[in-house]
């Protein structure tokens, strides 16, 4: 069961409690399900009790008690518990709660191209972001080498002819792929009409949000970002720019100094990764290949993510969602994937695209430290288990790669 499958669980508990005459409340549009927090059990935790106490009337922990009855009759749900106030902790049968999150990763993708991204804005609209029309491997030259040191050359095709983007492909989808087959245009259009990009949610849907900023280049890229979160929760953000002393929707502190000499993603970066408030740093800091750089971490972590496929490709093994459950370091990483889907709500509501970056960060951080468990060592051979670890981590790149789009900035497979 996904987090999103469950939220709409939750929502079938409270309407079959409002049916049943045990509650009277309005059934709400969302319940918000997430990992639990400190001091919370389960896999997912959820806080619709303390939503629904004040209309219903009653204490939250009630509230509680009765949504629990009905949620454990769930099928896929194993046990609910109440902790705190009225908080109720979910545990879902089995093992296939992570499979079944990285399944729908890899369904649904980042929703946007990974390869090429916004530019420093001259204008605003609220179409999609201008192509920056600078290829990612422009800058890679015969001798570079794969993210992550691999010892064997990345050839470009393989015996058969085969591409790394061919290949890639095939891991991305956790399938075998008869690659001699040509695929169906319409199947393929079909499909990936009817499964959302992950982490997008009706949260806005119907609703046009204005944005009024002044002319200034850190309120116009973060109002150039703001068009595709808000997108992502079905909104539609209308950009106009205002005059000095006129009414504004956003107004974050402007840059120091003109930023476009770092180029177009690291200048972006640099005026988004700030909260709106805090003055950015427009400094080389962004350009260094280092740990410090929080933009470096997050676009090598997606680079590692495409090395690990195409390295787990030649060793013969592809991706396949399953059981993490031996491997201590998937955790976080589980637990940041879980946690996106949120992290762009907030970013679309309170209209912070630092919000987003931050969490970027945090699935890299949490995809660098699981990385080293995902392919063979020595003379073992690929199990089960290396194929459950190879779609967590291609499920984390995903992830990576539309945060970063949404952002207006590239995230190269090779760095």
């Amino acid at each position: 069961m996904t987090p999103v499958e469950l939220s709409r669980t939750v929502l079938c508990a409270v309407r079959r409690a409002v049916d049943d005459g045990e509650l009277s409340v309005a059934v709400p549009a969302r319940a918000v399900v997430t990992p639990p927090g400190p001091g919370g059990r389960g896999d997912y935790a959820t806080n619709i009790a303390l939503q629904l106490a004040r209309p219903a009337g009653r204490p939250a922990r009630q509230v509680a008690e009765i949504l629990r009855s009905h949620l454990r009759d769930t099928t896929g749900v194993a046990d609910v518990e109440i902790t705190g106030p009225g908080f109720l902790n979910i545990h879902l049968e089995g093992s296939g709660a992570t499979a079944s999150l990285v399944r729908e990763i890899l369904q649904g993708g980042g929703g946007y191209a990974s390869g090429r991204q916004g530019i420093l804005p001259t204008g605003i609209n609220s179409g999609p972001a201008v192509d920056s029309s600078r290829d990612i491997d422009s800058n890679r030259d015969e001798n570079s080498t794969d993210v992550g040191g691999s010892t064997d050359a990345d050839p470009d095709t393989d015996a058969d002819g085969h591409t790394d983007v061919d290949r890639e492909a095939d891991v991305d989808s956790g399938a075998d792929v008869d690659r001699d087959a040509d695929p169906a245009p319409d199947t393929v259009t079909a499909t990936r009409r009817t499964i959302p990009p992950y982490g997008h949610t009706p949260t806005l849907q119907g609703r046009v949000i204005p944005l009024r900023v002044p002319y200034e280049v850190r309120a116009e890229v973060v109002a150039d970002s703001l068009v595709r979160i808000i997108a992502t929760q079905g909104g539609r953000a209308e950009v106009d720019h205002v005059r000095p002393g006129e009414r504004v929707d956003l107004r974050p502190v402007p840059a120091p100094e003109d930023p476009a000499p770092l180029g177009p993603d690291a200048a972006r970066w640099a005026l988004l990764y700030p909260a709106p408030h805090d003055r950015p740093r427009i400094t080389a800091d962004h350009l260094l290949q280092r740990e410090s750089n929080p933009l470096f971490r997050v676009r090598y972590a997606h680079a590692r993510a495409r090395a690990l496929g195409r390295n787990a490709v030649r060793l013969g093994f592809d991706a396949v969602p399953g059981d993490l459950a031996d491997v201590t370091a998937a955790d976080p990483l589980v637990r940041a994937l879980a946690e996106y889907p949120n992290a762009l709500t907030q970013a679309a509501a309170h209209r912070a695209p630092d919000r987003l970056a931050r969490h970027l960060v945090a699935v890299a951080d949490a995809l660098l430290a699981f990385q080293h468990t995902v392919l063979p060592l020595g003379d073992e051979k690929p199990s089960a288990a290396h194929r459950a670890r190879l779609a967590l981590a291609v499920a984390a790149g995903t992830v990576l790669a539309g945060g970063l789009s949404l952002l207006g900035i590239s995230a190269p497979d090779y760095l």
